[in-house]
């Protein structure tokens, strides 16, 4: 440790090996995170919001404000509409693998921090090929491929070997791991990589940076670009998030949104997706909980994503309860994880790893799948055809 160099809490050839885009996307984001006064939108404002096809910035605030709240029937009605338009009643499945747990980042939020004391584990490719075939017998096709945030632990390489076993089982294969680089997005994506999430936690530039104490994931603006180095590397589909209840709920979905429709504008090819993760508790921290953020404001904020892009997945992961999560598929979510796990391993070896969070959630496929036929929405396994 003697001989590196720390700047800012980073490692100085961490800093240096993080590629800097051209792109505005950030500037443009940000410059309306502190804009709006939630609490001086009124019913009116709401009301405009709803009778327009184009929402403006300030049309989507208003949908996000504390005067949208009792009209949360009404934002329903028009999500429904405009979900069905678009996507009929299908709901996609998927679930998530976590093949790493090992964790550089200080983060004050997260189970997975290199400060809190778990257990660390790693699935060796062998271990991950029994994990791979015991979630395909489920009858799932997409898989989502995560790791904590350390590239000695959990290399390139290891992920890439881990998507090319992937695409033996799977059709459709997600990654949620580190940000890369535009040529690293590139080479695994030729792997098989169809889509990447990231989530930038808040975009709030100064308490981003008292909850991210180091690492570079401290890096605000690299985090920020990774969706559209992902699109420049060639990725299918990127997905866009804040961690509601990290900070002001209702700005951080906003520059969520925004975020999310300047990717959409610069690049009309690509999909664009929502995860909408609240705060949950994990192991040494039972108080984690999402503060403000109860299931009325993630209801809204989820009706409000549907109504500013009609054309956006929207994803509802185990974080909640199956209530609510049966309630919101169809009304605006697009996908559904389930039979997760969010240990190293455990769908068919001994987890390897102590999980990142609590889920809400436990059901099987089998369970999510029963649910949504009573519902009357046709489960999708797959939307694709690798050639």
């Amino acid at each position: 440790m003697s001989n590196l160099t720390i700047i800012d809490g980073i490692e100085k050839e961490e800093l240096e090996y993080m590629e800097r885009i051209d792109s505005d996307i950030m500037e443009r984001t940000l410059s309306h995170y502190h804009r709006f006064n939630f609490s001086a939108f009124t019913e009116t404002d709401v009301q405009t919001a709803l009778q327009k096809e184009q929402l403006t910035p300030k049309d989507f605030a208003a949908l996000l404000s504390p005067a949208a709240q009792p009209m949360l029937e009404k934002m329903a009605v028009k999500a429904k509409k405009l979900t069905i338009a678009q996507f009929g009643n299908n709901i996609s499945l998927y679930t998530p693998l976590y093949i790493a747990n090992y964790c550089i980042n200080e983060c004050t939020y997260c189970g997975f921090s290199c400060t809190n004391k778990i257990h660390r584990g790693k699935l060796t490719i062998q271990q991950i090929e029994t994990e791979f075939r015991a979630i395909a017998q489920t009858g799932l096709e997409e898989i989502l491929i995560l790791t904590g945030e350390s590239r000695k632990q959990s290399s390139l390489d290891f992920i890439a070997d881990a998507v090319e076993l992937a695409k033996t089982y799977f059709t459709t294969i997600g990654i949620e791991i580190y940000p890369l680089n535009t040529d690293e997005y590139a080479y695994l994506h030729q792997k098989g990589v169809d889509f990447v999430s990231v989530y930038q936690e808040t975009y709030d530039p100064v308490k981003y940076k008292s909850v991210h104490l180091r690492g570079p994931k401290r890096d605000f603006s690299y985090r920020f670009h990774a969706q559209e180095r992902a699109v420049l590397g060639g990725m299918r589909g990127v997905s866009v998030g804040a961690l509601l209840g990290l900070h002001q709920f209702r700005n951080d979905a906003l520059a969520a949104g925004l975020h999310a429709k300047y990717l959409q504008q610069k690049y009309p090819h690509t999909e664009i997706s929502f995860s909408v993760p609240r705060l949950r508790p994990y192991i040494n921290n039972s108080a984690n909980n999402s503060n403000d953020v109860h299931e009325t404001q993630l209801l809204q904020i989820m009706l409000a994503y549907r109504i500013f892009m009609p054309f956006a997945g929207i994803n509802i992961s185990t974080r909640e309860r199956a209530g609510f999560r049966d309630n919101v598929v169809g009304l605006c979510a697009t996908k559904i994880s389930a039979g997760v796990k969010t240990s190293v391993g455990g769908h068919d070896l001994e987890e390897q790893g102590d999980a990142q969070f609590e889920i809400s959630d436990p059901r099987s496929v089998d369970e999510i799948r029963t649910m949504l036929k009573v519902r009357g929405m046709q489960e999708v396994f797959t939307d694709y055809i690798r050639l």
